[in-house]
């Protein structure tokens, strides 16, 4: 009985299964005529040493005719098989990848909390394309394999029973021998497909770190880890070397003492008279198309191996169910106005970790301005990071317009609220292009009417090609003020009636937080928006502010209210004056 991911194994050949067809078609004509050219050969050899018959000639150029044919259509077939076998796999891998893309993008944050990107950039890239050839070769091989041995096994048989089981005694010896070492290939691969990763991971880690690598000088211990890495990859590949060796010489080795018995047994044979020279030669011709067989086995091992361990890798991302995904019943968000409620919620990372948050209790009224403030790992970024849902909530829920995000679909949730962060993500490609990510189908005219409200027109202007300005990766091309404005621009465009800023200045100079402190202040205005916030000058204006401890919300209430309640908030006030 099929396994569930046998099943899924053998379900992408679906949409290809006239070209799988084709292909199946072909790579069986290819070995039967593999099989039929040792008889052309054998009927004109009996004909030779038959005597000269006075239709010799003429035999021997129709027979001749015939395989030059034969050779034809071996050579088309194989054609069909190199190239559209080729296709067909490729298009799987596509298939694959765009899979694995999409499933990705569907987990939330606490899986990439635990992953290397690294490993996930070797799964989509590397583990894939092992698996298209395993698609495209596998099949074919194996049908081109069997058809062969099992044709030129029948074809030995009818010549010369006691030659063929000496043969064959070979194969028990050599099927033993070659699963001892196929075993030891696989489990060398799969160390293999863990260390590429991890040299993936590694060289990921240094090139986005890049900037900090050079400012401290430490190109020598980035060069050291990435060392360590590649030399963990070299054992392993050494380990998998070493086996696929004994493995195919061993298999290489067996087929010559098999053609060296036919050689040496056929020879008695013609002497006794029990053996004729054609049938020896055709012996012979047999046991080369016998090589074909093991030799294409030796590709299909090394394809099984690389194959089913890169879809063994596959499936376990695929196996991991997105844990926060729409309720069946869920309903689209509309008509936001912008009240967020949290009752009693709390929340960890993980079944084993302490919560971050414990009932936690928090009414944020439509269009109010409210500041969260604590000192770092209180779980403030935490707590704004549930109401998009980027996380849930262990317990307790959280109402927008008095329904629970639970119960509406996380597009339109996520829909209408804004995110600014302090680490700004910019993507590759133009300035226009950033911005429009708040609002894909977006004009030119609203592009440009969402920078000037961020207060960016002017600094994009000054740009070399304006809005069409290439960025560089991540922005590199910007100043921090800059990025963070473009990011801003984008929020203006997506227009969202809740604004969620996390620190989004605390890494600026006076300057540049001044322009984007204009900038938010615009985006703020008639949206409810919390503000996490690290300078505690810049939230004096807050309707509200919340002072988030580790025992949950100690106080709250304006700045002034605070200051004078001399608590928490006041001390923290005092402490940043004194900086």
């Amino acid at each position: 009985m099929l396994t569930a991911r046998t099943r899924k194994f053998f379900s992408y050949y679906k949409p290809y299964r006239r070209l799988f067809i084709a292909d199946m078609t072909c790579a069986f004509i290819v070995a039967g005529i593999s099989l039929l050219l040792p008889l052309c050969a054998r009927s004109i050899t009996q004909r030779v040493t038959a005597g000269n018959t006075p239709d010799l000639l003429a035999h021997i150029y129709s027979i001749g005719a015939l395989m030059l044919i034969l050779i034809a259509i071996q050579t088309l077939c194989n054609a069909v098989v190199d190239y559209h076998g080729h296709m067909m796999g490729a298009y799987i891998e596509s298939d694959l990848r765009a899979e694995l893309f999409t499933h990705y993008q569907k987990l939330s944050f606490s899986f990439y909390d635990e992953q290397r990107t690294g490993q996930l950039m070797s799964r989509i890239s590397n583990d894939l394309f092992a698996i298209s050839e395993l698609y495209h070769h596998g099949p074919e091989d194996s049908a081109i394999a069997l058809l062969k041995f099992s044709g030129a096994f029948v074809i030995l048989l009818a010549i010369n029973v006691p030659l063929t089981l000496i043969i064959f005694a070979f194969l028990p010896i050599m099927a033993v021998y070659a699963l001892y070492f196929f075993q030891r290939m696989t489990r060398a691969l799969a160390v293999s497909r863990e260390r590429i990763g991890d040299i993936n991971a590694q060289v990921e880690d240094t090139l986005a770190g890049i900037r900090v690598v050079k400012s401290f000088t430490n190109e020598a211990l980035e060069g050291q880890k990435f060392a360590h890495e590649n030399l963990r990859f070299l054992e392993s590949r050494r380990a998998g070397y070493r086996s696929e060796t004994w493995f195919s010489n061993g298999l290489i080795a067996f087929t010559q003492l098999i053609t060296i018995a036919v050689i040496i047994f056929g020879g008695v044979g013609i002497v006794n008279a029990g053996l004729d020279a054609a049938d020896l030669v055709t012996f012979l011709m047999c046991v080369a198309i016998l090589i074909d067989p093991i030799q294409r086995a030796v590709n299909i091992a090394r394809l099984l191996q690389e194959g089913l361990t890169g879809f063994a890798r596959f499936m376990e991302v695929m196996e991991i169910a997105p844990d926060i995904v729409n309720a069946p019943d869920a309903v689209d968000l509309t008509g936001v106005r912008g009240q967020i409620e949290f009752r009693d919620v709390s929340f960890k990372y993980r079944d084993d970790h302490e919560d971050v948050l414990n009932n936690i209790s928090l009414t944020i009224q439509a269009g109010e301005y409210v500041a969260l403030v604590g000192t770092s790992g209180v779980g403030k970024t935490t707590l704004c990071s549930l109401i998009p849902r980027f996380y849930e909530v262990t317990a307790g829920a959280i109402l927008i317009d008095g329904q629970n995000i639970r119960d509406v679909t996380l597009r339109s949730l996520r829909g209408s609220i804004g995110v600014v962060q302090q680490d700004v993500y910019l993507f590759a490609g133009t300035v226009a292009d950033n911005i429009r990510y708040g609002r894909l189908d977006a004009t030119r005219e609203e592009i440009i009417a969402a920078a000037q409200q961020a207060n960016a027109h002017e600094f994009i202007m000054r740009l070399p090609q304006g809005y069409d300005s290439d960025i560089g990766q991540r922005g590199v091309k910007l100043s921090g003020g800059q990025k963070q404005r473009l990011s801003i621009a984008r929020v203006f465009l997506k227009n969202p009636p809740i604004l969620i800023l996390d620190e989004a200045t605390s890494a600026l100079d006076n300057e540049s937080e001044r322009a984007v402190r204009e900038s938010l202040d615009a985006l703020a205005q008639e949206r409810t928006t919390l503000v996490i916030a690290h300078r505690l000058s810049t939230i004096r204006n807050a309707g509200r502010i919340l002072v988030l401890t580790d025992v949950g919300i100690a106080e709250e209430g304006t700045h002034d209210e605070l200051i004078a309640r001399g608590g928490s908030y006041a001390a923290l006030y005092r402490m940043q004056a004194r900086v």
